[in-house]
């Protein structure tokens, strides 16, 4: 008995000494984490509770010349409420009025919203979202709901704000203008213009401000007297110009329906200065409808066919071995080079002309003759000449995915033979994209001078210019001016001799010059796809525009000739700029627009983020989104009614600034 109680109190102490031990390590431990450690601990719970957030400021507008708008950031909000957050007294005086609001809303009845926020109230589910990327009138209406109008704190209202990047033009030049390509990792990318300047001007300077987490990995707004603001991106304006993108988009449109081609491109240059007015690349959907599918101008490169024959004569008569006065015999339309034929598109050929008429006629066999006669015993001759007027560089032009140029050389002895130079003549067996294409024939309008081509006029900060970009002034010269006055002789015959390619497009009352092309394409897998293509400039006697048209796998069955499918487009965007045509007349054919395509951009022509601004026209939109874009250009609006905008107080196309006042009737 008493050897059992000895155990006992030996027991009773050892696990007194354990709880004494244990004791003292509580004590101590809390002491270094209120004490020692107190100040760490203190500072990562405040930040898993409260944090800077990043605030990302507006991307910079893209504008046309005119300063109608291409791109611009809108302020979306998402309106959550904390149903925890308000006292007893007020969560019932208010709820009823707010369900109200929110069924007249979303047309829905208010016993579902109150329902649902009663429920999440009793569950303490501080976070219930009400909307979604809401415009910014429809912001302050949520805001000023019943119960929400108490702000954060008394009324439970969480707000959370982003920006969305919205293109007026809609699916209009939107591979050149840049859109938001997100890849399989989430990564966020930028073709176009939109990309190349985004990171240095249009990007702007991220702000910040504090966010309480709320529980389940969501974040609420709180006062901050230290919040930092963003500082917006620059405002960049660009050459194009509005109009004669929305001619040249259409005209393409039209004609690619027309000949229910795979896809094709147009591209407007100014002649002296380099600036880009117009560019379209429409792509075939497996509908049969169109879109901006790539930026088949920039990036794709294919072989040119006919147009390169005057690459190939501006060689030979720069460097005085070919005149256009030579005369020589297209042997019945049938040559043979080691067992490979060149054939002309007229059966029976063209019989003796000269050098002149071969260009003309878009004759292959009087072209391939002359340019193999004079070179066939030295043909890195002639393939220096192309590499000396740039043909085989890269324009360098500031948008993404250029493609490279290809035009092999006879010290290549892997890729040369017998071959090359014979077809190179006529445009096969090399590489070059619409926009290079458009480049060379531009620096012939310009009487032999290269000007870059610019899409970039000025970068601005509020109406004040920040850089300017200004046309190349280089003045890289590729051929002599004799040669380009003999080179435009022969592209205005083209469309004014009776035997010209392109007779068909002569307007007398305005002179066009230029190229016609039409060239065989995977003729290893199929024999009858085809490239159409029309070059030139206008006006001839005094050139300001050149333009390319490229159309890709026409229907042969309608037509695949450069003066029937390419040509009209041309053409169309001559009479709009020199004619004063119509433009329902200039889009005759164009069946309408592709629902890709589809988004009105007339409601937001003359929007820049400038100063000073043009007025848009609003009659007719929505007062929620009339508001929100005139809100986000910084002017006050007061606006009365609800329903559509019925009359503006500042007439379209005036001159605006920041701050003022605009009054919209609204029924």
């Amino acid at each position: 008995m008493a050897t059992t109680l000895k155990h006992i109190r030996l027991k009773f102490l050892i696990i007194s000494l354990g709880l004494l031990v244990f004791a003292v390590g509580v004590v101590v431990q809390v002491f270094n984490i209120q004490y020692v450690d107190g100040d760490a601990y203190r500072s990562q719970a405040e930040e898993m509770i409260v944090q800077n957030v990043i605030i990302h400021a507006n991307r910079g507008n893209i504008v046309a010349s005119d300063g109608s708008l291409l791109a611009t950031s809108v302020p979306k909000y998402d309106i959550h409420v904390d149903p925890v957050a308000p006292t007893n007294k007020s969560f019932n005086q208010n709820i009823n009025a707010l369900c109200d609001s929110l069924g007249r809303y979303f047309n829905k009845p208010a016993s579902f919203y109150k329902q649902l926020l009663v429920q999440a109230r009793s569950k303490n589910d501080k976070y219930v979202r009400l909307a979604r990327n809401l415009g910014y009138a429809d912001f302050v209406r949520f805001s000023n709901f019943p119960l929400l109008n108490k702000g954060a704190f008394a009324g439970g209202l969480i707000v959370s704000q982003s920006t969305v990047r919205e293109y007026p033009l809609g699916g209009v030049a939107k591979r050149t203008i840049g859109y938001e390509r997100t890849d399989e990792n989430g990564n966020v990318t930028r073709p176009g213009i939109d990309g190349a300047f985004g990171q240095a001007y249009l990007k702007g300077v991220d702000g910040k401000r504090l966010k309480q987490k709320i529980g389940q990995g969501q974040w609420k707004p709180l006062e901050d007297f230290n919040r930092v603001e963003p500082r917006d991106g620059y405002d960049l304006y660009t050459t194009i110009d509005v109009n004669l993108q929305d001619i040249a988009h259409y005209s393409l449109l039209g004609q690619l329906e027309q000949f229910e081609a795979d896809h094709g491109s147009v591209i407007v240059m100014e002649t002296k200065t380099g600036a880009i007015k117009a560019i379209s690349n429409l792509g075939r959907t497996s509908k049969g409808t169109y879109y901006e599918k790539l930026n088949y101008a920039v990036g794709e490169t294919h072989e040119p066919g006919s147009t390169f024959k005057l690459m190939a004569l501006a060689v030979g008569i720069d460097q005085g071995l070919i005149s256009p006065n030579d005369r020589v015999d297209t042997k019945d339309g049938v040559l043979s080079f080691y067992g490979r034929q060149v054939r002309d598109s007229k059966r029976g050929g063209y019989g003796e002309i000269t050098v002149a008429e071969a260009f003309e006629m878009s004759s292959n066999t009087g072209i391939v003759q002359i340019v193999d006669k004079n070179y066939r015993n030295n043909p890195a001759q002639f393939v220096d000449g192309l590499y000396a007027m740039g043909l085989n560089d890269k324009l360098d032009i500031p948008i993404l995915g250029e493609g490279s140029p290809y035009i092999t050389h006879p010290s290549d002895k892997a890729n040369w033979d017998g071959l090359d130079l014979p077809w190179m003549s006529f445009g096969y067996g090399i590489q070059l994209t619409p926009m290079q294409v458009l480049t060379f024939y531009n620096a012939i309008a310009n009487d032999g001078v290269r000007v870059k081509p610019r899409f970039v006029e000025s970068i601005q900060s509020f109406g004040k210019p920040i850089e300017v970009f200004s046309p190349d002034a280089s003045g890289v010269r590729i051929c002599k001016p004799e040669t380009a006055a003999i080179l435009k002789g022969m592209m205005r015959n083209v469309v004014t001799s009776d035997h010209g390619t392109a007779h068909n497009i002569d307007m007398p009352e305005y002179p066009l010059a230029g190229k016609t092309g039409t060239c065989q394409t995977e003729y290893w897998i199929e024999s009858n796809r085809y490239i159409s293509s029309f070059v030139g400039y206008f006006p001839a006697d005094k050139p300001e525009y050149t333009c390319i048209v490229i159309i890709h796998k026409p229907n042969v069955e309608k037509g695949y000739y450069g003066n029937i499918v390419a040509a009209p487009v041309f053409e169309k965007i001559a009479k709009h700029i020199y004619l004063s045509t119509p433009r329902e007349v200039i889009l005759q054919g164009a069946n309408g627009i592709s629902p890709e395509i589809g988004d009105d951009y007339s409601k937001l022509q003359g929007f820049t983020n400038g100063e000073p601004f043009k007025m848009p026209n609003v009659l007719g939109m929505p007062a929620m989104d009339a508001i929100s874009v005139l809100e986000n250009l910084g002017l006050t609006v007061e606006a009365k009614g609800s329903g559509k905008v019925v009359n503006q107080s500042i007439e379209q196309g005036k001159r605006i600034t920041k701050g003022q006042s605009i009054k919209l009737q609204i029924t």
